[in-house]
Parts: structure tokens; C-alpha cells; sequence
């Protein structure tokens, strides 16, 4: 539009639920349209209009019912909403054109009609709004501009204004037209003397979202960014922003969060131009994103800087290229090229600038991750890219999906700055002795570790032995960890101890990809840290790695039975869970070479376990292989003293326990998250804990940041009810 000092159109509008200040909260429809013309420079006014709208759901809440006094047998009768606003659109043109003039503005009593009940609702039924619906003069605004001794705006309402300027309340039982009347009369009252208002300030809603690169330098204020979780895991950066369609997000503003393995975990930070249009963002906590609720919390800057930020000067320059569609490739063979890429994604989804519109993501040490990430320079050519979803290059098929600057930053920050077995920080732990490291690792960050992945599951020592060649001899002594599962059966992984660092490295880039029977195993360094972990009941899963159950806070230890007696010492056996524990053969003698003397566990009795806990406590593999008794000389005992050495001290962990009981029993890690709203915790400070019989018992662990908070959360929300059930809360010690 040309100009909005032409004409105003006084707009009102009511949904089938909730009005007022809390319009648009609750996802509920328009029903009713109301609009009249005032001629600003003639200050002449036109007729009222008032169109009912047919909700796709005919059901209104008593409170919709009370204020506009409608029945769902009148909307019944009515038009969809497409069919009002054409006919709208029609009215008012036709009633300009009339009045001489070129151009009209909306004028609105606060920006909720606008923001959160029309653009969400035209979004969510794909219609396309006229254009004088992206920006209009909000009353209450101008009149704070025109009155600042009124009050502040978010005080302000109607009659209140009425009020300041001596002005009569409107008498008007029709729905909506009482509005319309009082905003006409308020915007007559202060065009004309002592005030000669000038109505000058448009209120902008985007038409798109704007991508965008953010440097970690850069200042966010805390006050606009919110946590978006539950989010559908192919989700872009436009549906995120559709779904807060209305409100204003800043450049580059969403941001898709990624587990430990660099995939999608349903949640994403999301930046908005100010703290108003972030306030307007939680009102739409539990709106729904096709048949999925979306959670919306309030989050912080740094959260924002953490995930989006960057420093990378690649990264900056891929990204610098503006409006483009960014595209992320997964699964690419370690050999391709970017001409590989280019001749994939064919002709009809040409890259931005050729090669220079290519990011591959690829290892500190330089090697590549099997991720890149492609510029397109509009919305068909990565239509075009997409529909190559799961087609073959090489040998191996891509994995194609929508992305973002934010995960661009993201992903190249995880691989350039972490280590190749992702950890999570361990919560605090209570000290249990048996639950300890085994003695033969120590755990260190030194990179002294290879991980063997891809095994065959009958792979044994003799078969890596063999695997390895010339670099048996950089093992050390018990330096053999086969990973089994739960089953205790091989998982396909091992974790080798090196004599150092530099072997480590030799032998994960001589041996990688090398062959063992009909399989190529992967050789990846690692360190002593990760290796423990993995070791100690560590999984990879889709949503990271998770923490072994001995690694997780509990309230008491588990208590024991059928000691031999209390200052027996426990076996070899003893550390490890039955079922991991496979019989130890009788030693073969060599029958090719001469070779070191083996060593062995010798069976020892049986430790009885009764777990008086939540959950099922297992323990690392044995140091060697179940399939084989052992290899190199140790000296005689050693391992015996190595058992018999006390567990080293565990150290305090940083945070505070909370222990939840009388949860219901379908209580959830959202719910107590919910629960704790205000708080800022992460689904990772939350167990839920079952009994034996693998149910839910009622009950749940909390960590804090610190004790202080733990006790300032006990004391607010201790015995409030989550789903109809008192929740007691008290701190552990």
C-alpha cells in the first residue's frame, strides 16, 4: 500500500473461545467479523459491517456464548472464513473507491486479532490473507503515543480509554459493533482538538522468515527467545515458522536443536524482534503442529548463542550468500567429490555457484563425516534435490532433508570441537563400590584407544589379533574389551588399549575399513574415557549416548546377600553381571608359533544380587572376550590384586537431587518438566523410576543446577498437584 494516512478501518473480530486478552490462546476459530471506514482527512465515517463466520467445529465455549450473545445455530447459516474475507476485501475496496481515496490501513484494538488468531488460523487452512492484513495501527499504541499519562499500553482497554478522554460508554447490544463504536469514537476524539493526532506508526507482520548466520559474539537478549519441544523430527526452519506465523522472528532466529549423534531432538530455540512478540509466542503453549502439540517455554540468549552461534570463518562465508534454501545431506561415502555431489543432484537442482554452494562437514583431523550441506537459490530446485531422498550414490543411499544456518552451525561446532564418542556430563552419583570402574581402567582423556566397529558377531580375540598384524605388539596387557549387549552377546564393537597415542592413531588409519571375514570394520581413536564409558553400560541410540544405570543418581545403594562373609573378597566373577559372563575355556597350547602364556579367570562362586531398586543395575564386559580365555603374560595375581585394590574415591558432582513421589503413574519426562516450568531444566536432569516389575512407581529424580535452587523448588511447588495428585518433593542429601 501506498499509504496508510488515507482511510483506517476500524477491524474487531471474536473466536469461538476465548476473547479479550486472551484471544488466540486457545486455538479455537473466528466467528466474527466487524469493520467500519472513517475517512481520515474528511473525518467522515462509513456504515458498519458485520459478517458471522462457520467455524469447521460448530461448538462454542460458555464464555464465547456469554460475550457476543451468538448461537451455533446462526453460524450454522454462515460462510467459511475465505468466503468473508473476499468479501471483505470486495466491501471496503468498492467503499475506498467511493470515498476518492487510493489506499486503507486496519486499525485494531491490540495486535491479538492481527497476530494471533487471523494469520495462525489462515496458516493453519492455507489461505492466502490480502495484503492489508500484514500491517496495521494498533489503537491502543497510538493512543499511548497521543496520551502517554494514560497508562502504560498493556493496561490499556477500551473503556479505560473511554474513560480518560470523559467520553460516554457505548450503549450497544449487537456483538462487535459495541467495539467498533468505541474504537470510532476514540480515534474521532483524538484527530480532532487539543490532540490533532497524526496516525504514523505501522505495525509490520513478515511476510516470511529471513535465514541468517548469528556469531557467537553477538548480544540476545534473554527477554525475546523461547523453547520450542515436541517438535515433529523433520520439521524445518519454515514450519517452525509457520507455526508462529504472525509474530515477527528475527534474522536467523530459529534454531533446531541436535542430540549427541547430530540428529534432530524435537526441540528448537526460536528469536523474536522483541519481549512482545515473545510473550505472544508462550500464549501458544500446546498448539498443535499438524496432529503433534507443541510446548513453548521461555529460554535464555546464551541457549540461543550455544546452539546458533558460530565462529567458523567456512561457515560464515557458505552462509553469507542470503536467502537461499539450505539442504543437508546424509550418509555421503567417505570418497566422494564435490563433482560426486554435483553430477547426484543432477540439472534440475543446480547448487548456488557451483562448488562454492557445497559445505562438507568433515573431522578435526581433516577426515570426512559423511554430512554436507547444499545451497539452492530457490524453493523448486530443492524441491528437485528432495525427491533424490534415498537414492543411491556409490554404494550407499543419501539421506536428504531441509535445514537451517542454525544446524549448519551446530553440526560443524559438535564435529570440530568434540571428541568421536560423544558424553554427557554424568548426573550426581551416590557412591556404590561394586557399581566403580573396573581396575584395569583408568580412566583419562588421552587418546590412547582405537574402537573397532562393525564386527562379525563371531569374531573373536584371535580374529582382531590377527585383524590388527604388525600392531599387536602396541597392545597393552588386558588391552582387549569386547562390547557385549544385554544378551551378552557381541554388539559388533571393541575397544583396544594402545601404548600410546601416536599407535592409536597408526593404527585407526591403516586399519580402517580394512577387511575381516566378509565385513569392512571401521577403526575409529577414541580415549580411555570414552572407552570406560561405553564399557560400563554406555549405549548409542537415536537419542545419543545414554549413561550406564550405575552412572545414574539413586537414593541407596543395593543391598547384597550370600556373601561368604564380610571381609571376603569379591572375584573376578563377581564384577560382572551372570548372564555377561560366559565360562572360561581350559587355556589350548599354541599350535603355530610359540606364544606369551595366557591368562584366565578361574570360575570362582556365584554372587547372589537382590536390588532393592528401581531399576537393573549391569556392569561392564570382561576384559577380554567371553569366546576366549585371554592372551599376553601377566604376572602371576596380578589380576587378583588389581580386584583386591580398593575403588577409587568418587568425586562430588556439581548439581542437587529432588525426589518426586505421588506422581501419576502415566507422568512423563514432560509433565515434571512442566511441572518445574520456570526453572530451566533439561530432559536429561529428569528419571523417572520403575519397580521390578518394569512399572512406573510414583516416584522421580530431579537434578538442579545447585542446592540452592533444589530447595527454592522444594518450598514453591512442593504438594501442588500434577494431574490431580499432591506431588511431595524433598531434597536428597
Amino acid at each position: 500500500m501506498a499509504s496508510h494516512s488515507d482511510t483506517l478501518v476500524v477491524f474487531f473480530g471474536a473466536t469461538a473461545g476465548a476473547n479479550g486478552g486472551k484471544l488466540g490462546s486457545d486455538e479455537r476459530e473466528i466467528i466474527l467479523l466487524v469493520w467500519q471506514i472513517v475517512d481520515l482527512h474528511e473525518k467522515k465515517v462509513g456504515k458498519i459491517q458485520q459478517r458471522l463466520i462457520k467455524p469447521d467445529t460448530l461448538e462454542l465455549t460458555d464464555q464465547c456464548k456469554e460475550e457476543t450473545g451468538l448461537t451455533v445455530e446462526e453460524l450454522g447459516k454462515a460462510d467459511h472464513l475465505d468466503t468473508v474475507l473476499q468479501q471483505f476485501q470486495q466491501a471496503v475496496s468498492a467503499e475506498v473507491k467511493a470515498l476518492g481515496r487510493s489506499s486503507y490501513t486496519l486499525c485494531v484494538d491490540g495486535p491479538l486479532l492481527i497476530r494471533q488468531a487471523l494469520h495462525p488460523e489462515a496458516s493453519k487452512k492455507n489461505l492466502v490473507l490480502p495484503e492489508c492484513f500484514y500491517q496495521f495501527v494498533d489503537l491502543k499504541r497510538e493512543f499511548h503515543r497521543c496520551c502517554p499519562n494514560a497508562g502504560p499500553v498493556k493496561d490499556l482497554s477500551l473503556p479505560s480509554m473511554l474513560e480518560y478522554l470523559c467520553l460516554p460508554a457505548v450503549n450497544e447490544q449487537l456483538a462487535g459493533v459495541r467495539e467498533v463504536k468505541s474504537m470510532m469514537m476514540i480515534i474521532q476524539h483524538i484527530l480532532a482538538e487539543p490532540y490533532n493526532h497524526k496516525f504514523s506508526s505501522l505495525e509490520p507482520v513478515k511476510y516470511k522468515f529471513e535465514s541468517g548466520a548469528c556469531s557467537k559474539t553477538e548480544a540476545v537478549d534473554s527477554e525475546t527467545v523461547i523453547r520450542a519441544r515436541g517438535l515433529p523430527w523433520q520439521s524445518s526452519d519454515q514450519d517452525i515458522a509457520r507455526f508462529f506465523k504472525g509474530l515477527n522472528i528475527a534474522k536467523g532466529g530459529v534454531a533446531l536443536c541436535l542430540n549427541a549423534q547430530g540428529r534432530r531432538n524435537g526441540e528448537a530455540l526460536v528469536r523474536f524482534i522483541n519481549s512482545e512478540h515473545r510473550d505472544m509466542a508462550l500464549e501458544r503453549h500446546k498448539h498443535h503442529m499438524g496432529s503433534r502439540y507443541i510446548e513453548v517455554y521461555k529460554a535464555t540468549g546464551e541457549e540461543f548463542l550455544k546452539i546458533a552461534g558460530g565462529t567458523s570463518n567456512e561457515v560464515a562465508q557458505f552462509l553469507s550468500k542470503e536467502n537461499q534454501v539450505i539442504i543437508r545431506m546424509r550418509g555421503l561415502p567417505f570418497t566422494a567429490t564435490q563433482q560426486d555431489v554435483l553430477g547426484f543432484l543432477g540439472p534440475d537442482s543446480p547448487v548456488t555457484d557451483g562448488t562454492e554452494g557445497l559445505l562438507f562437514v568433515k573431522f578435526p583431523d581433516g577426515r570426512p563425516t559423511g554430512d554436507a550441506f547444499v545451497l539452492f537459490a530457490c524453493e523448486q530446485y530443492a524441491q528437485n534435490a528432495l525427491k533424490k531422498h534415498k537414492q543411491i550414490l556409490g554404494k550407499r543411499y543419501i539421506e536428504l532433508f531441509r535445514s537451517t544456518a542454525a544446524e549448519v552451525q551446530q553440526v560443524l561446532n559438535r564435529y570440530m570441537s568434540t571428541p568421536l564418542i560423544s558424553t554427557l556430563p554424568p548426573p550426581p552419583m551416590v557412591p556404590v563400590p561394586v557399581l566403580a570402574a573396573p581396575p584395569f581402567i583408568t580412566t583419562a582423556s588421552t587418546r590412547d584407544c582405537v574402537r573397532l566397529r562393525g564386527l562379525p558377531y563371531t569374531a573373536g580375540i584371535e580374529d582382531i589379533l590377527e585383524f590388527m598384524g604388525e600392531h599387536t605388539i602396541d597392545i597393552k596387557p588386558h588391552g582387549v574389551h569386547m562390547v557385549l549387549n544385554q544378551q551378552g552377546r557381541p554388539s559388533g564393537d571393541a575397544f583396544i588399549q594402545m601404548k600410546s597415542a601416536d599407535r592409536a592413531f597408526m593404527v585407526s588409519q591403516k586399519c580402517h575399513k580394512k577387511m575381516m571375514k566378509d565385513r569392512y570394520v571401521e577403526v575409529f581413536q577414541c580415549s580411555t574415557e570414552e572407552m570406560s564409558f561405553v564399557l560400563m553400560g554406555g549405549t548409542l541410540n537415536r537419542s545419543g549416548l545414554s549413561p550406564p544405570p550405575c552412572k545414574l543418581p539413586c537414593l541407596s545403594p543395593p543391598t547384597y546377600a550370600a556373601f561368604p562373609s564380610p571381609a571376603a573378597m569379591l572375584s573376578a566373577e563377581a564384577l560382572y553381571q551372570p548372564p555377561l559372563l560366559a565360562t572360561p575355556r581350559t587355556p589350548q597350547p599354541p599350535t603355530h608359533s610359540p606364544a606369551p602364556a595366557l591368562t584366565y579367570y578361574s570360575p570362582q562362586p556365584q554372587l547372589y544380587m537382590n536390588m532393592n531398586m528401581n531399576y537393573t543395575a549391569y556392569y561392564p564386559s570382561p576384559p577380554v572376550s567371553p569366546s576366549t580365555v585371554g592372551y599376553f603374560a601377566a604376572p602371576p595375581g596380578s589380576m587378583a590384586a588389581a580386584v583386591a585394590q580398593p575403588p577409587p574415591p568418587v568425586l562430588p558432582q556439581p548439581g542437587a537431587l529432588v525426589r518426586m513421589q505421588g506422581l501419576p503413574y502415566n507422568a512423563g519426562v514432560k509433565d515434571i518438566l512442566s511441572f518445574f516450568q520456570g526453572f530451566q531444566l533439561q530432559a536429561d536432569s529428569v528419571l523417572v523410576l520403575y519397580n521390578l516389575s518394569g512399572q512406573r512407581s510414583g516416584e522421580a529424580l530431579v537434578t538442579f543446577p545447585s542446592e540452592e535452587v533444589a530447595r527454592r523448588a522444594v518450598a514453591e511447588r512442593s504438594n501442588l498437584p500434577l494431574s490431580g495428585h499432591p506431588v511431595r518433593l524433598m531434597c536428597c542429601d
